[in-house]
């Protein structure tokens, strides 16, 4: 008799696991959806920007440096500062690009 109620007990609980799931799996979409693809739309037009860059342009850096591209190499760009003043830094630390003409209304 003790077997027949264990039994009956584990066939009920089965609806069960499916309701305890379902929290566990919309936290993930929502995860998914509010975090992960926007990172990933950002990291995307990260990167088309830094393949647009071009000799001239107007660039921030991470670091708050303003300055017009001089030079575009694989993974390195030297920017002109101004007051003949250079340096080269990592092309990811570019941050934005600026509209032509910016730095000299600064």
């Amino acid at each position: 008799m003790f077997n027949l109620a264990h039994a009956q007990q584990s066939s009920t609980q089965g609806g069960g696991f499916l309701l305890n799931i379902l929290p566990l799996v919309l936290i993930v979409v929502l995860f998914y959806f509010m975090l992960i693809l926007p990172q990933q739309r950002k990291t995307k037009q990260h990167r088309q920007m830094l393949a647009s860059l071009e000799k001239g342009n107007e660039v921030v850096t991470s670091g708050g440096v303003l300055g017009i591209v001089e030079e575009i190499h694989e993974s390195f760009i030297t920017l002109d500062l101004g007051g003949n003043t250079r340096i080269t830094i990592q092309k990811q630390s570019i941050q934005t690009l600026l509209p032509k003409g910016t730095i000299d209304g600064i």
